[in-house]
């Protein structure tokens, strides 16, 4: 097993690296990388993600090859595949945070702020919530049906294709909380941050085998 988080400069990669590599086997470690080469090797793939969606997909596209690295081993190769946060608002059409900007496109759906029927919420959406689960996966395999998990977001992705949506969270209205297809997750909230469910969490995404 080999697995590499991507930094795009704009991600929480003391945690992540720190959570996933708790979840490892003995002896393996991940690699943050920033070389497009260095994905040929990789068995699982892991796209962070913090602060503004166009900030981020500029870092990702700063790097030489990496997008189109991403798309051969992801989409072609089917390798497993996890985005965390905006890494995960980056896999739909466009976000709509300090003007437009375009995604990798690899799922319907735009990203846009998040507006609560209750106005008494605040935005950013920061704490715990429970995950309301809409189909099965074998990523919820031993966690509990309504698992608590951490998110800190003022944007959320809208449109998606309903067959796209694993879990979704009540924050005065749903909101799209984990997305999947074939070999592919990536979840709103911080699995890094969410205790033992988030871990649980990531040792499942570790199982999985490319589709």
């Amino acid at each position: 097993m080999q697995l590499a988080i991507i930094d795009c400069g704009a991600g929480n990669l003391h945690s992540v690296r720190k959570a996933f590599a708790a979840c490892l086997p003995e002896g393996v470690m991940p690699h943050v990388v920033t070389d497009a080469a260095a994905l040929a090797d990789a068995t699982h793939l892991v796209l962070p993600g913090v602060g503004a969606f166009a900030d981020c997909m500029a870092g990702l596209n700063a790097l030489p090859g990496m997008r189109a690295a991403l798309e051969q081993r992801v989409l072609r190769d089917k390798i497993p595949f996890f985005g965390i946060c905006v890494g995960m608002q980056m896999l739909f059409a466009r976000g709509h945070e300090y003007g437009t900007t375009e995604g990798l496109g690899w799922f319907e759906g735009e990203v846009t702020r998040i507006a609560p029927q209750d106005a008494s919420l605040r935005i950013p959406h920061m704490g715990w919530n429970r995950l309301q689960v809409q189909q099965e996966h074998a990523i919820f395999n031993g966690l509990p049906q309504a698992p608590f998990m951490y998110f800190v977001h003022s944007y959320a992705a809208s449109g998606t294709r309903p067959h796209d949506v694993l879990a979704s969270v009540d924050y005065g209205g749903q909101i799209v909380a984990l997305i999947g297809r074939e070999n592919i997750v990536a979840s709103q909230f911080h699995p890094e941050k969410s205790q033992r469910a988030g871990l649980q969490l990531i040792r499942n995404f570790l199982a999985m085998k490319g589709a």
